[in-house]
């Protein structure tokens, strides 16, 4: 198998105590790690309860003689505790006597590969993370959490839309105030996405009376259907404790993975788990860069390279910082004092390279900003323009990247390159959006699934298309959508699940609710009802196109 090797900067180590105030905020930092992105299986992890191993302390000093005073006897030094040390130290939840929990902890026992893979991609952000969790004096056992998220993957996206470590869906990630724009994508954003996250736990804590697994539960299903359990289960005169209530299946499984991952790091000599050696110290500082900055020449001026400058910067869409913030950069500890300094000497006009275009016939800026990888908005912004109206024979300022944009390795076209570029099974094909298409639509098309489909092109099945959008489809059995579509419908594929039905809007129903509870899209349930606003009235009747098979109903 594939061994990885973490590649560990040794700097000098510093014992910090973990801060229990939420407005004292230690600046971001973190531990220096090379590591390469994996696909993460989907499983269950478990751990058992018991104490991180007592430090030793140091021999090299001869005990203090009895009647020396006690202001003369010599301090002796503990030796640096690593940082693994000090996560499983904090350790504090209640690991019960469960099933669930042992089934967790027996796959990750047999798959120990799996938690070096995942320890050495924790590695840069870890610190961090831990600094943070123990400044709200919460269990360190959260600062796991994105094993069972994301593992570890900043990049990380779901078929649910949810993206980053912490996995937050768009809606949630904007209520704790992770931004989302073209340039940038705060739920990626390791240091904002954190922050946010361990808020969005700690309010879950407080709501739950400080249950943890309630808590954890609803990060996963959300407070309305944790609290909807309970509920149930208090009108049956059942418990409600987590271990008890009716829950998804996925969160029931959710809960019993975290717990499952502590038990083992916990004890690793028992399951056979080898633990990082990851040192107690801050790999990154987050450097105020006061405005838009190139990330190539980011990178040359720290001195690193730009694949490293994006895995400690993952919020960042495309080749240069997004124009309205924020306006900083995680950069490596040791490489801080170098980049502050060339960024200071750097001529402010340079920062980003800018382009005289002339506009010609035809054109709009939509057009332009698109052949020119950037936004409407910033073309209006550094132009001064109030409006969309543009000139023929007139000129526009246009921002472009300092070095070709397939040298933005981490860049969202870059990832969605090497997504649709992946070398699969059948026939390649590209298809080109048009006005009315829907991911079903093209799927049914060219009789493959569509999530499928969503998967070979690096989005969610509920992501809205654009226009003239290229998406990649790959037909295993080889036959064209022509000879497909002369079958006769007695010898067509079985593949096809959609079924029509008609749904009454019931009290509290919105379009957002419905879609959500049949799987289909808010975009598509206006196209076929002929829909212009987003209000819905009780007893309204809506038809609906939907797949069976993924109907839990």
């Amino acid at each position: 198998m594939h061994k990885r090797y973490l590649t560990l900067t040794l700097l000098t180590t510093l014992v910090l105590g973990g801060c229990n105030t939420l407005n004292q905020r230690a600046e971001p930092e973190y531990i220096r790690v090379t590591a390469e992105a994996d696909v993460i299986p989907v499983a269950d992890n478990e751990i058992a309860d018991a104490p991180a191993p007592a430090l030793t302390t140091s021999q090299s000093e001869p005990a203090p003689e009895a009647d020396l005073p006690a202001t003369e006897t010599a301090a002796v030094p503990e030796p640096p505790m690593d940082l693994m040390g000090r996560l499983r130290a904090g350790f504090s939840l209640n690991i019960p006597d469960q099933p669930r929990i042992d089934t967790q902890v027996r796959w990750f026992a047999a798959n120990s590969d799996y938690l070096d893979r995942v320890q050495e991609r924790a590695a840069p952000y870890l610190y961090f993370i831990l600094e943070e969790a123990e400044q709200r004096g919460m269990p360190t056992e959260l600062a796991l959490l994105p094993i069972v998220e994301s593992g570890y993957q900043p990049f990380a996206y779901s078929p649910g839309r949810a993206a980053g470590l912490w996995q937050f869906i768009p809606s949630t990630g904007k209520h704790f105030g992770l931004k989302q724009n073209w340039w940038y994508d705060g739920r990626r954003d390791v240091v904002a996405a954190t922050r946010a996250a361990l808020d969005y736990l700690n309010t879950l804590s407080t709501q739950f009376d400080g249950d943890w697994e309630l808590a954890l539960a609803g990060y996963n299903a959300g407070a309305g259907t944790v609290l909807r359990a309970i509920k149930r289960n208090q009108k049956q005169g059942k418990p409600t404790d987590f271990w008890s209530l009716d829950l998804p299946v996925e969160t029931m499984r959710y809960v019993p993975k975290l717990l499952a991952a502590a038990k083992v790091l916990a004890n690793p000599d028992q399951y056979g788990i080898t633990l990082a050696d990851i040192p107690n110290q801050p790999y990154f500082k987050s450097v105020d860069i006061g405005s838009q900055l190139d990330l190539a020449l980011a990178a040359d001026m720290a001195g690193i390279s730009i694949e490293e400058l994006y895995r400690l910067n993952p919020g960042f869409n495309r080749w240069a910082t997004a124009p309205g913030g924020p306006h900083r950069l995680s950069i490596p500890v040791e490489h801080v004092e170098h980049f502050s300094q060339s960024l200071a000497a750097l001529d402010p006009n340079k920062r980003v390279r800018w382009r005289r275009y002339k506009i010609r016939p035809g054109d709009n800026l939509g057009s332009i900003a698109r052949k020119h990888k950037t936004t409407v908005a910033l073309l209006q912004q550094v132009n001064k323009l109030n409006g969309y109206r543009i000139r023929a024979g007139k000129h526009l300022l246009i921002p472009v990247s300092v070095k070709s944009l397939d040298q933005y390795t981490h860049s969202a076209d870059a990832r969605l390159a090497k997504t649709q570029n992946q070398s699969r099974k059948g026939r390649r094909l590209t298809h080109t959006v048009v006005a009315g298409d829907t991911l079903w639509d093209i799927a049914r098309q060219y009789h493959v699934s569509h999530q499928a489909l969503a998967r070979w092109n690096g989005m969610s099945p509920r992501d809205t298309l654009r226009l003239g959008q290229k998406l990649v489809v790959w037909q295993q059995n080889g036959k064209t959508q022509a000879k497909l579509a002369r079958l006769p419908s007695s010898l067509s594929p079985a593949a096809n699940t959609r079924s029509s039905l008609r749904y009454r809007v019931k009290k509290g129903d919105s379009l957002a609710r419905i879609a959500q509870r049949f799987n289909v899209s808010v975009s598509d349930l206006k196209k076929w009802n002929s829909l212009e606003g987003r209000y819905l009235q009780p007893g309204q009747r809506l038809q609906l196109f939907v797949d069976v098979t993924e109907q839990t109903l």
